[in-house]
């Protein structure tokens, strides 16, 4: 039974492109409300799949990172410092006469990683523990400088619920995390045979899940029409640009792996949109969570093709100890 759940966890790992948008096509079609008890579930599947996700990384590995956090630091410096400049230079460029969507790309660019750049860099056996340590440190920084932004760019101050925010992101990273790395340890790694086949399957079946809800809330903001073109490719291209960033700033790394690349790429390409596009709703117009809402269309299925574009990558041959080196 164990080997069966094992190749299905296996299969679903290796078609994820396919199950990324089956889920998106199924949640648009679905258009499910939005509700309290739908934000419950998508903060208890993400709780669950991280805790999958921690069983794989002992405490040593993670303290190993956070004594030597050049690469979590770095990431975060390109999230919060450079990829909102390329975003709102880009609203600029191609929209000089619309403010509104140049506050929703600025959004997109400074709210807080997405917690899926954890799933996914399991999922394409990259640095976990790098990848942990981001979303970790983001969650204390991103109630710092959100407001900076936004105090910098419109001249005023928002009044944000930061205190749901964080306890979201502790509830959804976190703890999981600790509660993972500690039955990892408990186990003395034993755990991670669980984590491959039946962890492994019931955690996709929840990133399934939390993709079609995502999808199904977001369907009725998109309003299809010819107009809706050029944003959609602006889009497209910033939401490219996020990823392209992450690689290029893996050149900085000393010792450049492989599942350090990926690590980066993800963090700095995959944003929290959720949370963005309940910020834009709340405190501007309509018109301003459009771009959010296209990123949405955007974000999964080019993560999903990430590892693919990496099957001719010359890093990854290399054997398992360097291609999981830090700096």
């Amino acid at each position: 039974m164990q080997q069966k759940l094992r190749l299905w966890n296996d299969w679903l790992s290796s078609h994820m492109f396919l199950v990324v948008l089956f889920a998106l096509f199924t949640g648009f079609f679905l258009q499910i409300p939005d509700s309290s008890v739908t934000r419950f579930l998508v903060i208890l599947l993400f709780g669950y799949m991280t805790f999958i996700t921690s069983l794989s990384i002992s405490f040593k590995k993670f303290i190993e990172v956070l004594r030597h956090p050049w690469v979590p630091l770095w990431t975060l410096a390109l999230i919060h410092f450079i990829t909102p400049l390329v975003a709102w230079l880009a609203g600029i460029l191609f929209y000089p006469n619309d403010f509104l969507i140049r506050i929703g790309y600025l959004i997109c660019a400074c709210i807080p990683v997405g917690v899926t750049s954890v799933i996914w860099t399991e999922l394409s056996q990259g640095n976990t523990a790098v990848s942990l340590v981001t979303v970790t440190l983001d969650t204390l920084l991103v109630p710092l400088l959100l407001p900076l932004y936004f105090k910098l760019i419109l001249g005023q101050s928002l009044q944000i619920n930061y205190t749901a925010m964080v306890l979201e992101l502790l509830a959804m990273i976190t703890l999981p995390s600790l509660l993972g790395m500690a039955v990892h340890d408990w186990t003395k790694g034993k755990a991670v045979h669980f984590a491959k086949h039946i962890g492994g399957l019931t955690s996709k079946i929840g990133f399934f899940s939390v993709i079609l809800i995502s999808a199904g809330l977001v369907a009725p903001e998109v309003h299809w029409s010819s107009t809706l073109l050029k944003t959609l490719l602006v889009t497209l291209f910033i939401v490219i640009a996020g990823y392209s960033l992450g690689y290029l700033g893996s050149f900085a790394a000393k010792d450049r792996s492989y599942a350090t690349t990926i690590a980066m790429i993800y963090n700095v390409g995959l944003r929290n949109l959720s949370f963005g596009l309940v910020l834009a709703l709340t405190y501007f117009p309509a018109a301003a969570a459009l771009p959010i809402t296209l990123g949405m269309l955007y974000q999964q299925p080019i993560a999903a093709i990430i590892p693919y574009l990496y099957k001719q990558s010359p890093l990854k041959k290399l054997p398992p100890n360097q291609a999981n080196a830090n700096l």
